[in-house]
């Protein structure tokens, strides 16, 4: 909504939230999230034609295009517990609009849905309208943390989704013109609501499975000593396949790939497609795996226990320039030391300490639900300290797991982290941002996915037994 207030001066733009603290934060100088030149463009428009407010109904009522961007959690329970969207947000905010509106509107799917939503929303828009006319659109969003602003301002392409009807076409055509304002015509693709909306979800299913084939190949590299980036390169550099998304790490986290793909499984399921449903399933078991064969790795280099002993975690985001940890492998990992009795002492430049506490205290999914409905489970606080330095982190530590690519740390000095830990001194690097022949020189034991291994992991066993 930034972005589009940004590009379009003449177009007035509300961002509404329930969430009293966040239209606050965003109406601050500290905003809520962090994003590289986010803060320009909020602080660009904000006050001339980009307002954050908590008054809903007023400005839902007085709007001609409503955006709906409310969280679609997978559900924890009932049918299709899992794997199937929960679009119990979705739907009240389906009914508010229908309930407030005064006038003809269009209302546009942002959050990334499951196919058929449109359908679903529309019923309840028509069966509550009073006479007015909703036109409903799909279209998705397809930036990425860390490189949004830039995503937004230069889209690879724009998807707008309507009805095949005189009244569909003239919405795509009125959301169309607001994006024309700055993206190319060329890269404006319109199409039937289904499309768009399973667009999205082929897309992130693909980018992920990108990862995971990559992830498989990295346990396959350390079986034969062959080094993954040497392999993903070799592959990239045929066109056909491209360079991108093809660097080995601990597993894939964020927000949306494993929520959408197990809802395309889940879709796939309930349409008798059993075949397709367990093909895309496999993407997320070879993550879940590549996390858990990570975990055996270090406990199994040291000494197969890590009791008691103090393990240094640089990186808690999903990835770098995001203070984003939705899904973050780190969590994974971190619960998995945990359960062995490891101290772990946790150093992120962007995330806080209260960010990474609940994140270990939350229970599979709940993070998708607004925080102030968010049940806490007792934390595993006394064996996790999160600390504002890495050299802190891995002071009289016995191992050290690079979980996150910040580039900080691949400029630490590693001889000064060497020298204040434990003696063997490990290194675990999930991301590949190390030079392994560098720190082997130093004296440490390195394990980095995917490249050959070090004599002294080289002997223990590869991969947890099934």
């Amino acid at each position: 909504m930034a972005m589009i207030a940004f590009k379009c001066p003449d177009i007035e733009v509300v961002v509404v939230d329930i969430s009293v603290a966040r239209i606050n934060a965003w109406n601050s100088d500290r905003l809520p999230i962090f994003e590289p030149g986010l803060e320009d463009v909020v602080k660009g428009c904000r006050g001339r034609n980009l307002f954050f407010s908590y008054d809903v109904e007023k400005h839902v009522a007085a709007a001609d295009i409503v955006f709906v961007s409310v969280n679609t959690p997978t559900k924890t329970r009932g049918l299709g517990a899992g794997k199937a969207a929960d679009l119990t947000y979705w739907e009240s905010a389906a009914r508010m609009i229908a309930d407030v509106s005064k006038s003809d509107k269009i209302v546009v799917e942002k959050s990334t849905v499951p196919v058929k939503t449109a359908e679903a929303i529309e019923k309840i828009l028509t069966h509550n309208n009073k006479g007015i006319n909703f036109q409903i659109l799909s279209n998705p969003e397809f930036l990425a943390e860390g490189t949004a602003i830039e995503d937004l301002a230069k889209p690879d392409r724009v998807l707008i989704g309507g009805r095949e009807t005189p009244e569909g076409q003239k919405a795509i055509e009125a959301l169309k013109a607001v994006y024309a304002h700055w993206v190319p015509e060329e890269n404006i693709i319109t199409m039937n609501l289904w499309s768009a909306e399973l667009s999205k979800l082929a897309a992130n299913a693909i980018l992920a499975q990108r990862i995971s084939s990559i992830n498989a190949m990295s346990a396959l590299c350390e079986a034969t000593g062959a080094d993954v980036s040497e392999v993903a390169y070799a592959v990239g550099k045929d066109s056909r396949i491209g360079p991108k998304f093809l660097n080995a790490s601990v597993g894939f986290g964020g927000s949306c790939f494993q929520k959408d793909i197990l809802n395309l499984v889940y879709i796939c399921e309930c349409n008798g497609l059993t075949e397709v449903a367990n093909y895309w399933k496999q993407v997320v078991q070879i993550n879940d795996y590549q996390k858990s064969r990570f975990v055996k790795r270090v406990v199994s280099s040291m000494f197969n226990t890590v009791s008691g002993k103090k393990i240094a975690i640089l990186g808690f985001a999903f990835k770098k320039d995001t203070g984003d940890t939705r899904e973050t492998a780190a969590i994974d990992v971190c619960h998995g030391l945990l359960g062995d009795n490891a101290k772990i002492s946790i150093y992120d430049p962007q995330v806080t300490a209260d960010q990474i506490m609940r994140d270990l205290a939350m229970n599979k999914f709940d993070w998708d639900h607004p925080q102030h409905l968010q049940p806490m489970s007792p934390t595993a606080a006394k064996k996790v300290d999160v600390v504002w330095d890495a050299y802190e982190a891995t002071k009289n530590a016995h191992g050290v797991c690079i979980l996150t690519e910040w580039d900080e740390f691949k400029k630490l000095d590693y001889k000064k982290v060497y020298d204040g830990m434990q003696k063997p001194a490990f290194i675990f690097d999930g991301r590949n941002v190390i030079n392994v022949e560098e720190l082997r020189k130093i004296g440490f034991i390195v394990y980095s996915v995917g490249k050959p291994l070090d004599p002294w992991v080289k002997d223990l066993p590869a991969a947890p037994p099934s």
